[in-house]
């Protein structure tokens, strides 16, 4: 019979390692078998229950067997703008067998180069029908998935390490995460100061969270420096699961020494001996190079004992995965993760600051945030604050998608507009805007004027364009879809509330709505709002919410006109089918549809 001591020896039966465990098994195994289960349980004093738990939380682990070749396929809003449902069917028909899995899959961050898929971990982009069968063909033919990669993508993708045929489209290199950079330049130049006045220059610098949120950075470094423990951490938060989010994958790719140098500024900052990355599983691909960035960074004394040679700093970073759950990007259910849990988030107070990883105070800070304090520290704040507007320092970096001529990732300073934006990306013809992703404000050309910035349009980086033509009921719905399956179910509002959001929009959409549910879904939307436990549901009603604000004639031209109420159910239509077999007329009287 098959054990799993390798594996579990290898992670030294590390409870905090059981995802890494468990993505091993299912590497291995193709699935979390009942024997795995069990012998995880036994080895890491957990119940099998707790393990179990753990397997069925996360999208990219099974108890059950997902075939020779698992094809997770993206099915986020611009992959259907791309073609998905001819690549889907082109799987579905070639795969007549058990050899391939097909599973629909949330953004897996490539929405530039859609439709998009990871086979056996590796990543697949610009798919086609055709391509779909070829690939399908080679499987049953023997080759592994690596081996009908083809040609590869640019910069790092192309490095022994990573081999893969994502493309970086870096479309414009601004003056701050691709500007000039030393490498060591941050590390030094904050061990030549006290912590205190790192904290200090960063506060200087209004440096926002670059996640979307925008909590000033170097009050947070300050927070958590203040807290008394046995431990500091330093989390960076690389689970970058926003639909059409994709400008961390870019910086992980290509910058990693500058977001590993500001994990180290930041460690300094507030007395941290370690720091975890915590790498989303759709990236994993690019975990050998990051390891072996580190390595070399190790070898170079800006990571390990003594580091840039402060006697009085010694830091280093691991890596740890995730394993595809969308609320893991919210920082506390991120942290339950990174310690081998269900990514549920966590009731606050305490805050991360407060009690964070392994309980002990902890700054979370997202890629980008991470990566512009290094040059922050390299360069000075008052260098930084020189760039966007009073209240948005800096620079930003956008991840541009759907109907424009130039999708790729676009580093502008704040204080830009929409509509110059789309000038530059070719697609000055958009009828509609998507900006902060699902979570955002979807726009129509009256809010085109509006700038990206903190104090206007705050955006994690997503920008989503949709030309003419498009149905923006088709983008509400898949965006509605994606919260009411990532919803991790813990509180009523989000769990519940998102379902029937959803009905009540379908039930719109398809001429079956009145002036009242048009003001419910307002009223409903704005309750799940503000009774849901954590950002998920605070912001899961915004596509239906923000369309409603932005595009009320499309919706007021599907209600009925003077009707105070129109139900869900016709009995004349649910008769139909049944009658139209048997060669009868409905013999109800009228239909409640009428």
């Amino acid at each position: 019979m098959e054990d799993f001591k390798d594996i579990l020896a290898r992670r030294k039966k590390d409870p905090g390692r059981l995802l890494d465990i468990l993505a091993d098994v299912q590497a291995r195994e193709g699935r979390v078998p009942p024997a795995a289960v069990a012998e995880i349980a036994r080895a890491l004093k957990l119940s099998e229950a707790e393990v179990r738990g753990v397997v069925t939380f996360y999208h990219f682990f099974s108890l059950d067997s997902r075939g020779r070749a698992a094809v997770y396929l993206n099915d986020s809003v611009t992959s259907r703008m791309n073609g998905r449902a001819a690549v889907a069917r082109a799987f579905e028909e070639e795969a007549a067998d058990a050899l391939i899995g097909l599973f629909p899959t949330s953004c897996i961050g490539m929405n530039d180069q859609e439709p998009s898929a990871i086979i056996n971990g590796v990543v697949f982009t610009r798919l086609t029908a055709e391509r779909a069968r070829d690939i399908v063909r080679g499987l049953r033919a023997g080759a592994s998935a690596r081996d009908l990669v083809g040609t590869y993508g640019d910069g790092a993708n192309q490095s022994d390490l990573v081999r893969a045929m994502v493309m970086n489209d870096i479309r414009r290199r601004g003056p701050v995460l691709f500007g000039p950079f030393e490498p060591g330049s941050a590390v030094r130049a904050a061990v030549s100061l006290k912590p205190e006045q790192v904290v200090e220059e960063v506060r200087r610098s209004n440096l926002l969270g670059r996640g979307g949120a925008g909590f000033p950075t170097g009050l947070k470094w300050d927070l958590c420096r203040k807290e008394k423990a046995d431990r500091h951490y330093v989390v960076c938060n690389a689970d970058e699961g926003e639909p059409g989010t994709f400008k961390d994958r870019v910086i992980l790719t290509e910058l990693p020494r500058l977001l590993f140098e500001g994990m180290a500024v930041a460690g300094y900052a507030v007395g941290a001996r370690e720091g975890v990355l915590y790498l989303r599983a759709e990236y994993s691909y690019l975990k050998a190079r990051l390891e072996s960035v580190l390595d070399a960074m190790r070898r170079e004394g800006l990571l390990g004992k003594n580091v840039a040679g402060s006697p009085d700093f010694d830091f280093d970073i691991i890596i740890k995965s995730g394993a595809g759950a969308y609320v893991c990007g919210e920082e506390s259910a991120l942290l339950e993760s990174a310690e081998g849990k269900r990514g549920e988030p966590r009731d606050r107070p305490p805050f991360p600051v407060q009690v964070g990883y392994q309980g002990q105070p902890t700054t979370v800070n997202n890629v980008e945030t991470l990566a512009t304090a290094a040059q922050v520290l390299a360069h000075g704040a008052a260098w930084f604050t020189s760039m966007g507007t009073p209240k948005s320092a800096g620079t930003k970096l956008l991840s541009v998608s759907g109907d424009c001529a130039a999708p790729g990732v676009y580093e502008v300073e704040f204080g830009l507009t929409v509509r110059d934006l789309l000038d530059m990306v070719g697609g000055g013809d958009a009828q509609a805007v998507q900006v902060g992703g699902p979570s955002g404000t979807c726009l129509s050309p009256a809010g085109f004027d509006r700038k990206v910035c903190f104090s206007d349009l705050a955006t994690g980086g997503s920008v989503i364009v949709f030309g003419p033509g498009r149905d923006i009921f088709e983008a509400v719905a898949s965006f509605m879809e994606f919260f009411v399956e990532e919803s991790c179910g813990w509180c009523t509002p989000c769990r519940a509330g998102n379902v029937l959001l959803k009905r009540k929009f379908e039930k719109v959409v398809a001429g079956r709505g009145a002036a009242r549910d048009l003001e419910e879904l307002e009223a409903w939307g704005k309750l799940v709002k503000a009774t849901s436990r954590c950002g998920l549901g605070q912001t899961s009603p915004n596509p239906i919410l923000t369309t409603l604000q932005n595009f009320r004639g499309l919706y007021e031209a599907k209600v009925r006109t003077g009707a105070d109420f129109v139900p869900d159910f016709d009995l004349g239509e649910a008769l139909q089918e049944g009658c139209s077999a048997a060669g009868r007329q409905p013999e109800c009287k009228e239909s409640l549809h009428d």
